[in-house]
Parts: C-alpha cells; sequence; structure tokens
C-alpha cells in the first residue's frame, strides 16, 4: 500500500522522503525484519521505540514515524506526527482497511466479569451457528482457531490485523475484552462498535490511573464509540458511563430499575436460576455456573445476544447448556464429599462475590487459599485479606505472581486485613504447598476455593516464569483420593 494511503486523516510532517512509496507492512517492534517496512516508534513505560530506530532500519523498515526529532539515512522516509500511540491505531485502520466495519463487533469492558461474559455469548452466538471470534484474557480464537493472547486487548496493529484475519475467515461477530490500558493507549481507536457492555468497576489498576474517577473515565471512553451501549445500573459508576453513551442505551441490574431486570434469584451449588423480566414478560433463566455475578454475567450475554438477532426462546435453552470459562469458578469434586472452586478472582470485589456465592450454599467450611499479584495495586492486599477473613472458615496466604516483589512483603501487606477478623490463617508463602495444606485437611461438605490464577498456566517469580497451575494441582491431589 502507499505510503500517502496509509497516511490519510493522519496529521503529519514529512521530514524527508517521498509518501509515494509502497509500504509492505506496520510494525512497532524493531526485531521484526521486513521488507519495505514502517517502523512506528512507541514511546512506553519501560522503553523508548525512537532508542531503536536504527535496530529496526537495519532489519528492513523504510519508512520511520516518530514524535521526536531522528536523524536518518537519507533514503528513509520520516514521518513525524505528534503522538506515534495516538496516530498508530489511525495508520493500522487505514493499513487493514478498517475491517471492524465488516463483522459485528461487540466489546466488553469492566472489573470483573469480561471474560465469563465473552464466552458465554460465544457459546450463544455458535449454538445459534454464528462464526465466532473472540479477543481476550485467555485466548485470541476464530473459530475452533485458538491463538496465543500477550494481553487482554492486543495493541492497535496487532488487534487491526486480527480483524483482518477474520474477515477473511468469516467470521460473523468479534466479541472483544476491552480494558481501561486499551481505552487509555488507544489501542481501539478506530474500532467500529455496534455494542459496547459496561459490567461493573470495582477496586484495581490504581496502580495505572491513580484514581477509581480516573479509572471510570477510561472505561466510560467505550461508549461514545458504540452503537448500542448496555449498562449495568447496579454499579455506583453507572452514572459515569451512561453520560458517555452516544446512541441506544440498554440497562440491566438486579436491585435498580432497568430495562432487563432479574428477579427470583435461587443459587444452587452446581447452578443458578432466575427470572428475566424484559418487555413485561418474564423469561425463567437455568445456568449450571453457581453465584450472583452469573446472574449478571448472563444478562449481559443474553442482551448482546438478542440484539445481534437471537431469539430469548433460544438463548434461555442455551444457557442451560454452557461450560463457562476455565478458571471461573471451576469445580472440582472429592470422593472425601468436599468440593473445590479455582477461580480468577484477583480483586476486592471479585473475591467477595466468589466468597459470598459460596455462603449461599456451603454446608461445611470454606477455606481460601489466594495471594496477591507483584507490581501491582498494593492498595487492594489488606482490602482483599479482610473479605477472605470476614466470608472464610480458615484462610490460606499464599504467593500469587510476585513478580519483582518479595512475597513476604506482598502477604505481610494482605495479612494487615486478615487480622482484621478472628478467623484463623496461616501463611504459606508456596502456593502448591498452601493448595496441598488446604485438601489435606478439607472434610465431607467443606468448600475450597483457591483464588487469583484460574485459568493461569504459570507463576511469574523474580526470576523468571514458571509452569504452575492450580486445577492441575488439585487434579493430581484428589486423584490419589
Amino acid at each position: 500500500m502507499e505510503l500517502k494511503k496509509i497516511l490519510e486523516n493522519v496529521e503529519y510532517e514529512l521530514q524527508q522522503g517521498d509518501i509515494n512509496r509502497d509500504i509492505s507492512e506496520i510494525i512497532y517492534d524493531s526485531r521484526i525484519k521486513t521488507r519495505c517496512g514502517l517502523f512506528i516508534a512507541i514511546k512506553g513505560y519501560m522503553s523508548d521505540g525512537h532508542k531503536y530506530v536504527s535496530n529496526a532500519i537495519e532489519n528492513g523498515a523504510r519508512v520511520i514515524v516518530v514524535s521526536d526529532a531522528v536523524f536518518v539515512a537519507a533514503n528513509i522516509a520520516v514521518v513525524r506526527v505528534k503522538d506515534t500511540r495516538a496516530v498508530m491505531a489511525a495508520i493500522a485502520g487505514n493499513f487493514y482497511g478498517h475491517p471492524s466495519k465488516e463483522l459485528a463487533l461487540v466489546g466488553v469492558t469492566g472489573t470483573n466479569g469480561k471474560t465469563s461474559t465473552t464466552f458465554l455469548l460465544a457459546e450463544i452466538l455458535e449454538a445459534y451457528r454464528k462464526k465466532i471470534g473472540v479477543i481476550g484474557t485467555i485466548e485470541n480464537r476464530i473459530g475452533k482457531q485458538v491463538m496465543e493472547t500477550a494481553r487482554t486487548t492486543p495493541e492497535s496493529i496487532d488487534l487491526q490485523k486480527l480483524f483482518r484475519k477474520m474477515n477473511t475467515e468469516d467470521v460473523d461477530v468479534a466479541i472483544m475484552e476491552v480494558s481501561s490500558h486499551a481505552l487509555v493507549l488507544n489501542r481501539v481507536d478506530g474500532c467500529d462498535f455496534d455494542i459496547g457492555v459496561f459490567t461493573n468497576l470495582t477496586q484495581d489498576h490504581l496502580d495505572f490511573h491513580e484514581t477509581m474517577d480516573n479509572y471510570a473515565a477510561a472505561k466510560a471512553k467505550l461508549f461514545s464509540m458504540c452503537k448500542i451501549s448496555i449498562i449495568n445500573v447496579d454499579s455506583p459508576y453507572s452514572k459515569v458511563m451512561l453520560d458517555s453513551c452516544k446512541a441506544e442505551t440498554i440497562t440491566y441490574g438486579i436491585k435498580n430499575p432497568a430495562t432487563f431486570f432479574a428477579k427470583d434469584i435461587v443459587i444452587h451449588a452446581h447452578e443458578t436460576q432466575y427470572v428475566l423480566e424484559y418487555n413485561g414478560k418474564d423469561l425463567q433463566i437455568v445456568v449450571p455456573i453457581p453465584g450472583e455475578f452469573t446472574v449478571y454475567n448472563t444478562m449481559c450475554a443474553i442482551i448482546c445476544a438478542y440484539k445481534l438477532g437471537v431469539p430469548l426462546d433460544f438463548i434461555a435453552k442455551a444457557l442451560k447448556n454452557v461450560k463457562g470459562v476455565p478458571g471461573r469458578v471451576q469445580s472440582f469434586q472429592s470422593t472425601k464429599g468436599y468440593s473445590v472452586l479455582v477461580d480468577y478472582a484477583h480483586t476486592p470485589d471479585g473475591l467477595e462475590n466468589v466468597l459470598t456465592a459460596i455462603k449461599q450454599f456451603a454446608k461445611g467450611d470454606i477455606v481460601t487459599v489466594f495471594g496477591c499479584g507483584g507490581d501491582r495495586d498494593n492498595k487492594k492486599r489488606p482490602i482483599m485479606g479482610e473479605i477472605a477473613s470476614k466470608y472464610s472458615t480458615k484462610v490460606y496466604i499464599t504467593s500469587d505472581n510476585p513478580r519483582s516483589e518479595e512475597p513476604d512483603e506482598i502477604i505481610r501487606q494482605i495479612e494487615v486485613g486478615a487480622k482484621k477478623h478472628i478467623t484463623p490463617y496461616e501463611i504459606e508463602s508456596d502456593r502448591k504447598t498452601a493448595i496441598i495444606k488446604a485438601l489435606s485437611f478439607a472434610k465431607k461438605d467443606d468448600v475450597i476455593l483457591i483464588a487469583g490464577k484460574g485459568h493461569e498456566t504459570y507463576q511469574h517469580l523474580k526470576d523468571g516464569i514458571i509452569h504452575f497451575d492450580d486445577s492441575e494441582v488439585v487434579l493430581e491431589f484428589l486423584a490419589k483420593g
């Protein structure tokens, strides 16, 4: 594609070179070998792409897009813009032909529930014979083809490339988790969202956003980009989202009046039942996933599927057979009569949601094994310690992904909150040992919650990443009887 077409609707200054040259691909990683490629120098939090311009040229880049002055050979075209990150999405959209316009695009944002909502919606739509693309925390997927995912929402170049691949493979609906980071960092700029969903907003990522108001404002950006906005009115931050909506708005809730309202909620150990009220009619919903959060997640999926043309009766039937998400309230049963739940809950709200759900059906003790991630919002650590102690019979405080931090220091901060209740707790920094201890002392009717890592198959330590899967540890232990 010609450089001048790639730069359409982009404010720039051509500092040297010719805009009539052809470009084979666009990249932001200087290590990628290319032929007549365009390299965008991005200023990140850890490094600055301007430092690697020479590397990119050595690897075949012939056009450099920068925001700072650079000095390169005369045969290299240099395009200077005010903010390379902001224009990267526009350049990517132009290069790949704005592919999100050729499919139905659903964006799901919120602190908790994004992955569950996208998986539930995908299951409903696939049952309705739609070809689905999924972009999110656990996987990127086109139909049955699963691809690795490095972050919840890809960088704009990777995202537009993925949308183009979905077009090529005749995807009907793309369902994407949209993180607050992605919204702030312009990754989804230019995406043609048909539907945007707000699940909830609770404390998380304050290491990045600093305040809850900033966090809410980041999430709200999505709803200025959507044709249809679906908002959880039970969230204290719903007004912020509603104020950003530009077109059709649909609300849902359990506690406050809403377009779609859930009532007569009954939660069992292995399923959730409720009546969905919409437009004066009632629809019975049964889902094989326990918890009040399941009501919210399924309501999101129901409304999205309905707006995409799936009949409500079909949706209700499909929900009876959904499998849910790996590592999201994933249940294991012991021959000794106790249950084990593995869940991704890694925020105060997420942990409280799953524990309150367990309280509704647990007949024995509730034992919680959890830790908190390193190099992330440390303000939530004592809060999560207090929540675990409040709802549990016993707590094992352990490591999550400590990253560059000392595990014992993270545990000490969690312990501050755990001490606010009389619930006994034990500190065991080795996560596998902590899980095995909890399982070893479990009795009939007890529920063991292993929280924080869910679907993850690794543990990020100071000296590297190792293989670690909570579910594998559980299955290995239960297999021994």
